[in-house]
């Protein structure tokens, strides 16, 4: 006889694609967190995030982080196409939408280009965005919106 067949794992992705089709929310479980790993955007969210922290929950529109939601852009790619709440730091980068709502260090891989953004917090806060080396690259003093170059930045804390 053969090797045994771990069936669990495609059974768990099949069920998650399906969900996901049908347009049903998919959270992360500790127990089968293999199940949340399907989408592109959750690709693009690991980028921020990477592998060392699970969604809180996948739908086939947002992925959501503690104090991250990453979304697909809006059309547009200019700062009247960024929605950006209060409390929140905005910014478009390589087709995605990255929503900071969390005041912490995020790490950052392959941002390239130029992109809006929206420093929507309270009146006052200062977002840094850091070189490869952890010095300061540049700030935004909440509020304020514009373009930004994000090649190199390594990292970002939103307050």
């Amino acid at each position: 006889m053969g090797e045994p067949v771990n069936v669990k794992k495609p059974a768990a992705l099949f069920v998650v694609a399906v969900a996901l089709l049908a347009g049903t929310s998919v959270t992360a479980s500790a127990a089968d967190p293999a199940g949340t790993r399907v989408t592109g955007l959750q690709e693009a969210a690991e980028q921020v995030v990477g592998n060392d922290r699970m969604p809180l929950e996948v739908t086939a529109d947002a992925v959501r982080y503690d104090g991250l939601t990453v979304t697909t852009a809006p059309e547009g790619n200019s700062v009247k196409a960024l929605a950006c709440d209060y409390g929140h730091l905005c910014m478009l980068v390589n087709g995605q939408k990255f929503d900071f709502y969390k005041c912490q260090t995020w790490k950052l891989t392959n941002w390239t280009g130029n992109g809006p953004f929206t420093n929507n917090q309270t009146p006052g806060t200062v977002a840094k965005f850091y070189n490869q080396d952890g010095s300061v690259r540049w700030t935004s003093t909440a509020y304020q919106a514009g373009t930004a170059t994000w090649d190199p930045i390594w990292s970002l804390r939103p307050c």
